[in-house]
């Protein structure tokens, strides 16, 4: 078994859709960056690419690239996804964590949780999706932006 953390940040700026969890998210803001700025599964991908020991999603998927600009982060986590099989492993678990002043998350974790279940073909029974706030502290309790932390265990398909 391996273990992997992930973590990402994005500012919230007018003008842009928000996308958590690979679900489009009904809000005023969305999140800036290269991509779609999914800060969920941005943190997913990089623990599923920290318990294989190939970098982060920056390693893969450079900011700096044309290819990726505005790109869906659900067909970057495929690929991922084809890296973690490429290296005989599957998804045990998921555990990822919200953190977000506004908006609330509460209505949409339950399809947050049947598209990452889809994208990493597990059972939604291996996928745990929470949110917080920071109680109106920091840059995310400043509505300055949203964070997320993932947490994934990988298991060994068979020994190569």
């Amino acid at each position: 078994m391996r273990i992997g953390h992930g973590y990402d940040v994005h500012q919230l700026v007018e003008n842009r859709p928000l996308f958590i969890g690979g679900v489009k998210i009904e809000y005023a803001y969305g999140l800036l960056g290269h991509s779609d700025a999914d800060v969920a599964l941005h943190a997913l991908m990089d623990a599923i690419l920290g318990a294989l020991a190939l970098g982060d999603i920056g390693t893969h998927f450079s900011d700096q690239d044309q290819a990726f600009k505005d790109i869906d982060s659900k067909i970057l986590l495929e690929k991922v996804v084809q890296m973690m099989k490429n290296a005989n492993y599957k998804i045990g678990n998921v555990d990822i964590t919200i953190i977000a002043q506004k908006p609330k998350m509460a209505p949409y974790i339950s399809q947050i949780k049947k598209t990452l279940a889809s994208y990493l073909e597990i059972d939604i029974r291996q996928v745990n999706v929470k949110a917080t706030t920071e109680e109106n502290l920091g840059f995310t309790g400043r509505l300055e932006g949203i964070s997320c932390h993932a947490v994934c265990l990988l298991e060994q398909v068979s020994d190569k």
